[in-house]
């Protein structure tokens, strides 16, 4: 079993910048996808961005240039490092990971971008 524990939202003005981070646990195979998807209030969740375990990314274009992803392995950790946030960045942020045939999903981090 695999838990994922996302921490690291709060409150920030527009413009500014603000990273969330998500500690996996657990059984892990070598070959995986980690991933951040958002929900705003009244909208679907969405793809942000994505990182393998080979280190390749993908990113929403909403987002592009703004947010980068990464990983230490080593510690089983993904982050996303959001700058120049907009109020329409604002949403609960969810760290994902597929890894074999499961996904599994955080309980979510809230990011609000207001002044």
């Amino acid at each position: 079993q695999v838990q994922l524990v996302e921490s690291g939202g709060g409150l920030v003005q527009p413009g500014g910048s603000l990273s969330v981070s998500c500690v996996a646990s657990g059984s892990i195979f070598s070959l995986y996808v980690m991933g951040w998807y958002r929900q705003a209030p009244g909208k679907q969740r969405e793809f942000v961005a994505s990182i393998t375990s080979r280190g390749s990314t993908n990113y929403a274009d909403s987002v592009k240039g703004r947010f980068t992803i990464s990983t230490d392995n080593a510690k089983n950790t993904v982050y996303l490092q959001m700058n120049s946030l907009k109020p329409e960045d604002t949403a609960v942020y969810y760290c994902e990971l597929s890894t074999g045939p499961n996904e599994y999903w955080g309980q979510g981090t809230q990011v609000t971008v207001s002044s």
